[in-house]
């Protein structure tokens, strides 16, 4: 791969914080509509038993430094990956909202929402930047695919975990409540959150499909950042939801502090549903509780070694996320492996993976590459 020349690269950063700069102030924005909206919703029905998410100001901690440039960490050659993938995946949408070519093959519904993530990261939202109208179009998809039990799917794809899709659908659209004009957006959200709470086990998890039987870690992550998104817009979700969650995701750390598939299952750890379960502990307010620490510990180890590459992309994804919330030098230590592997990983323009999809392994990379940005409420430190 090419090295970019560095003026150039000097030339993104200087680009990308501007653009930063105006998606942000449109971020905080929509914030303190979500915040409004809350207060007049807390003041009408008075309801007390909802979980406290904690909520941090909004660029709190952000390693961007005062010149404005990119934050530490994000080389000239990341912006240049960065910018090139965000339009790659721009290319891949189709008129319906929906990315890429084999709708048989791909969860549209997961890896749209996941796309869209990944513009957002890059500062852009519904009503302004470079990619609003993408934006714009994966809402408007998403929304199209809202059943009437509050169920976000899409019957044209075959899923083979369609709660996957849901969680990281309702989780984008909670990004962009508030930023958008649609009517039926509220509507649809509380009922997509609405089927997450109904749909959680005995245990405390979900799995696969929506439905309170089976549970596995990583589905359940899923809807935990869900909740906790929802939650940040003024969603309301039952405080006992949540520590049931989190109680089930604790019962699958193993002694080493990595995460196994589930209680039952033999204690065999693994990077991807490790980081996992960390980032959604820290979702839920868990963050100095020696299970997160030692979960977060073990994901640092893994990625210093690099031999874990079952679910690569997903693994990359939460890894940072994971990271980024300790606040300390792990972060340091985390971040540049990931970068550099990332970038590693390039096939030209973009991210491949076989078997998910190259939109799936696009957008993954993309929000990985854009966590130091610090733009979205739900990866906030």
């Amino acid at each position: 791969m090419k090295e970019p020349v560095q003026h150039q690269g000097t030339a993104m950063n200087r680009q990308r914080s501007s653009q930063l700069t105006s998606g942000m102030a449109h971020h905080r924005a929509s914030c303190g509509q979500r915040k409004f909206r809350l207060t007049i919703n807390l003041l009408l029905i008075a309801i007390v038993f909802l979980t406290p998410f904690p909520r941090r100001s909004f660029s709190q901690d952000s390693p961007t430094n005062s010149s404005g440039s990119a934050p530490q960490y994000v080389t000239d050659q990341t912006v240049q990956a960065t910018a090139e993938g965000l339009r790659w995946l721009a290319r891949r949408q189709r008129m319906d909202g929906s990315f890429g070519n084999n709708r048989e093959r791909s969860e549209s519904v997961g890896i749209a929402a996941l796309c869209g993530i990944a513009f957002l990261c890059s500062g852009s939202v519904p009503e302004a930047g470079d990619y609003s109208e993408t934006i714009n179009r994966t809402v408007e998809f998403l929304l199209s695919c809202s059943q009437k039990n509050g169920y976000l799917v899409d019957s044209d794809s075959a899923s083979h975990g369609p709660m996957y899709g849901h969680g990281f659908a309702t989780m984008f659209l909670a990004e962009v409540y508030g930023m958008t004009p649609r009517d039926d957006l509220g509507e649809k959200l509380r009922r997509a959150v609405d089927l997450i709470i109904a749909t959680q086990n005995s245990e405390g998890g979900w799995r696969y499909n929506p439905v309170p039987q089976e549970a596995d870690v990583s589905v359940t992550v899923c809807q935990v950042m869900a909740l906790r998104s929802a939650r940040n817009a003024g969603i309301s979700v039952p405080k006992e939801v949540v520590d049931r969650a989190v109680n089930y995701i604790k019962s699958c750390q193993n002694p080493g502090g990595g995460f196994r598939y589930r209680p039952f299952d033999p204690a065999e750890s693994r990077l991807a549903r490790s980081a996992a379960a960390v980032v959604a502990l820290y979702s839920a307010g868990v963050s100095d509780d020696p299970v997160v620490q030692n979960g977060l510990n073990y994901v640092v180890e893994r990625l210093k070694i690099r031999d874990d590459r079952e679910y690569y992309f997903y693994a990359q994804y939460y890894a940072a996320q994971a990271a980024w919330q300790a606040r300390d030098n792990r972060w340091r230590i985390c971040f540049p492996i990931l970068r550099d592997e990332l970038l590693s990983q390039r096939a030209g323009d973009h991210w491949e993976d076989p078997l998910q999809g190259d939109e799936y392994a696009t957008a993954m990379a993309l929000v990985a590459l854009q966590i130091p940005y610090d733009v979205l409420p739900i990866f906030e430190r």
